[in-house]
């Protein structure tokens, strides 16, 4: 039996990309998949996917920039299963541009997409775990949260914020819950089609020639789930082989 068998994992940004493969992945698994996006559509299709091939799955809409959003999809978890056992904050965006180009509103969106995001994320979930004295917090962080690029700067300096908060939450939950970072490289995704600046646009067509299929960083976070409750996979970063930097 799957070590996952039985687990109730709420997964955010699961219309596409790295949510998606991983909600297929764990519900195939024998998981109680929780999938929450804003293409509501998506996640009905998915859903559907998925309940055919056998798996456990519901769905609600979700924008993880608003606090009663997030509260309300961990809340349909825990009312239907029981309990929340993890929680994969991997909603995110990336319009990349270099700071010169101001474009402030999309700084904006990074900030409240990528790092208010997964803060609501620990705030809806942690209480649950501390009551239940046990659960995991995955947060999707990025190579991005290493290493700083031309274009990416503010998008790093938000993955450099999950890292940072990851950490700061590893140490404060004490032994009964898991905290793991995950950190992709380049990988298969639509994150790329919400740059609008030119020069970014063209400079990450050529970055992402080698990209990993999501479903290395599924397998990814699937590792980190099945460990026994006493092994806290804290930090794991995916590359291409092919990607040096």
């Amino acid at each position: 039996m799957s070590k996952i068998q039985g687990k109730v994992v709420v997964i955010t940004g699961a219309s596409s990309g790295i949510g998606e493969a991983t909600a297929k992945l764990l519900a195939s698994q024998g998981a109680h998949v929780v999938m929450g996006a804003r293409r509501v559509e998506r996640l009905a299709a998915l859903a559907s996917t998925i309940e055919t091939e056998g798996g456990s799955v519901l769905f609600q809409q979700l924008d993880v920039t608003n606090i009663e959003q997030m509260q309300s999809i961990i809340r349909l978890a825990q009312t239907r299963f029981g309990q929340v056992d993890v929680i994969v904050n991997n909603a995110g965006v990336m319009p990349l541009s270099p700071l010169a180009a101001l474009k402030i509103e999309e700084w904006n969106r990074m900030i409240d997409v990528n790092i208010r995001g997964v803060l609501h994320g620990i705030a809806a979930g942690l209480p649950i775990m501390r009551e239940q004295q046990s659960g995991h917090i995955i947060n999707l962080a990025s190579i991005g949260a290493y290493a700083v690029s031309p274009t990416a700067a503010v998008y790093c300096a938000t993955k450099y914020a999950v890292r940072a908060i990851t950490e700061g939450l590893r140490q404060e939950v004490g032994a009964d819950i898991r905290v793991t970072l995950v950190s992709p490289g380049v990988t298969q995704s639509e994150l790329a089609e919400g740059i609008s600046d030119d020069e970014a646009r063209e400079l990450m067509k050529t970055y992402r020639r080698d990209a990993l299929p999501a479903f290395a960083i599924a397998r990814a976070i699937a590792y980190a789930i099945e460990q026994p409750a006493d092994v806290d996979v804290n930090e794991l970063v995916v590359r291409p082989t092919a990607q040096l930097a």
